[in-house]
């Protein structure tokens, strides 16, 4: 029997179950954590999937880099629940959000390879972006940016990851 799940827009009372669900990808150093106040700067750009008893079973965000260009972060899924679409969804509903912005780019920093391969996503090796908008982006203090350029200061946040583009 399926499971049931719906995906819908985070809210600021989801941020500590989104937290609790990632913190053990922390420990097993799979993601990086972060600090609760960083959760509830970002409630915005979060999706949750959650199961028919309300429980916080799957998360997500997108993390718009520049004009054409964002970020999945933070996908996540319980363990209970791995396995059963719910990663899926939410991925498929992160890119949706990315082409209702207008964006044609969609990048992720993952060892999850082959998930996010089956989305249409492919290694993007060196590429980067024009010069000037280079110039643009490693002004920005965000650590994904930096990922995403694959700045020296975050080498060790990347150490085994593949850098994963998708065009939409």
């Amino acid at each position: 029997m399926a499971q049931e799940f719906t995906v819908r827009r985070a809210r600021t009372s989801d941020v500590r179950g989104i937290q609790a669900l990632i913190e053990p990808l922390v420990q097993e150093r799979i993601l990086l954590g972060k600090d609760l106040v960083v959760f509830y700067e970002a409630v915005q750009e979060f999706r949750v999937a959650e199961s028919a008893d309300g429980e916080i079973i799957g998360c997500g965000a997108l993390h718009v880099m520049w004009e054409d260009l964002a970020e999945v972060r933070t996908l996540a899924v319980s363990d209970d629940w791995r396995g059963t679409g719910v990663g899926h969804a939410l991925l498929d509903r992160l890119l949706e959000d990315a082409a209702e912005l207008g964006l044609s780019r969609v990048f992720c920093l993952t060892f999850e390879v082959p998930f996010f391969e089956r989305h249409g996503f492919a290694d993007m090796g060196e590429e980067t972006v024009a010069p000037d908008v280079y110039a643009e982006l490693v002004r920005s203090p965000d650590e994904g940016v930096a990922e995403f350029l694959d700045l020296a200061r975050v080498k060790p946040n990347t150490l085994g990851n593949t850098r994963m583009l998708r065009r939409l």
